[in-house]
């Protein structure tokens, strides 16, 4: 390492937000950048680690003491190759991953300052792509065997650039009228602007990925030409909430809001009656993950008159430690992000009894305050009820409770399902993970 002591020397530096007053007014991105000087300090601080806990907690493996190590001593270049050798798309987490390396970073037991890997990857990568060290591979050689990728979110997009690498003819599948996945229709421009996916799709077309839209996947049958099939289609279906009152006017799936909004900023119109918008309104978030705060982010954008956010389960521990799951782990903690930060009332241990309205529209949802006892037969904990129901005024309701696993048919042998369509809903770095093993699957079974 190049200075092997300055952990003991120099604090962590988070380059922070733009100011509330600013950023509430626009979709533009919330997130600040530290100077080139500070952002080689912050990498100085990268331990010569014995045991580089955050290899380990990486789900891509992404070696980040390496990287660090040549940010720090300026070679930009060989800081991008040996991240890329690992991420195919480190401007994608180096926005919006948790950093799973950063909770389980030596420092990060050692005095809570961790180094600061997601900053560090996102100002890499623009450095590459600024500097010109980012070009397509025009030369692959191909094996001239066909494989179809369905959906063009994180996982298919992974996949689909690992085997286009490797030599196959790919063709991505999508149902949307662009490329991203979650990462386009989920996650709002203030976190992510959608500049950057079309930066990365440029390349992926030019190296030889081609990409049909508008696709709906309905039988595996119809890519028979295909010598594999990669299924990516993540998880579609959204947990809803079934209690009275669920069909009336202003009651949305968090997606029905968060999508709706990027494609406008994409320049697509909606009438008014189609328009979703909590301007002038009192919003209620039922669900307190990431989804419902970008919800928050959004709703106050739009010009929303309140927003409050509920959650059924217990208020998570306050602190960096979480005695339930310690270091390396992730902990279970309390987190604020930036549209908490912005305005929000949030409560815990609440559960939704019915939404209340007049003539189909919503004015308000009535709830539950609850605790949650020990099951004496073991297992899932006991709801219970505490107090009075009270009634939360609300002229929109945002669901943002998760979504469900998806089931699948027995496919034939070369079809290969990853991302979110195996697992469940999770992170987009696991999502990049997942894609880039199937791929690994796709090649060793086509080798055969």
């Amino acid at each position: 390492m190049g200075n092997p002591k300055a952990f003991l020397e120099i604090h962590r530096q988070e380059a922070g937000y733009r100011p509330i007053h600013d950023r509430i007014h626009d979709f533009g991105e919330v997130e600040q950048t530290l100077n080139t000087r500070e952002r080689k300090l912050q990498a100085s601080r990268c331990m010569d680690c014995g045991v580089p806990f955050c290899h380990w907690a990486c789900p891509l493996g992404n070696k980040a003491p390496e990287w660090n190590d040549a940010l720090f001593k300026g070679d930009w270049e060989l800081a991008y190759n040996l991240l890329n050798s690992t991420n195919p798309f480190p401007e994608f987490t180096g926005r919006i991953c948790p950093a799973l390396c950063e909770k389980a970073c030596v420092l990060n037991r050692f005095n809570h300052e961790p180094t600061t890997n997601r900053e560090n990857e996102a100002s890499i990568t623009e450095a590459a792509f600024r500097e010109g060290y980012i070009q397509p591979r025009t030369d692959i050689p191909r094996n001239g065997k066909k494989v179809a990728v369905i959906g063009a979110g994180p996982a298919g997009l992974a996949a689909a650039n690992s085997l286009n690498r490797m030599g196959y003819l790919v063709t991505v599948f999508e149902k949307n009228e662009a490329a991203g996945g979650l990462l386009r229709y989920g996650i709002p421009n203030f976190k992510l602007n959608k500049a950057i996916i079309d930066r990365r799709l440029r390349l992926l077309e030019t190296e030889g990925i081609e990409f049909k839209y508008n696709t709906e996947f309905t039988d595996i049958s119809s890519f028979s030409d295909f010598d594999a099939v990669v299924i990516a289609t993540g998880t579609p279906t959204a947990r809803d909430l079934k209690v009275p009152g669920r069909e009336l006017k202003g009651v949305y799936f968090a997606l029905e809001l968060l999508s709706q909004q990027n494609r406008v900023l994409a320049g697509m119109e909606f009438s008014k009656g189609e328009r979703i918008t909590a301007k002038g309104k009192d919003v209620l978030v039922i669900g307190g993950g990431d989804t419902g705060s970008d919800c928050i982010g959004t709703a106050h954008r739009q010009g929303c008159k309140s927003v409050t956010q509920i959650e059924i389960m217990p208020r998570p521990v306050e602190g960096p430690e979480d005695p339930q799951n310690p270091w390396p782990n992730w902990p279970r903690t309390l987190k604020t992000t930036s549209s908490h930060e912005e305005g929000c009332t949030r409560r815990w241990n609440i559960n939704t009894l019915e939404f209340i309205g007049e003539k189909g529209q919503l004015t308000g949802v009535k709830v539950q305050e609850i605790d949650w006892e020990p099951n004496p037969e073991g297992g899932r904990p006991l709801m219970v009820e505490k107090g009075k129901p009270e009634i939360i005024k609300a002229e929109m309701v945002l669901l943002a409770m998760g979504f469900l696993k998806p089931e699948h048919p027995q496919y034939p042998e070369n079809v290969f399902v990853c991302g979110d369509a195996a697992n469940g809903a999770s992170l987009v770095v696991r999502a990049l993970a997942s894609g880039i093993k199937t791929a690994e699957k796709v090649n060793e079974y086509l080798k055969k």
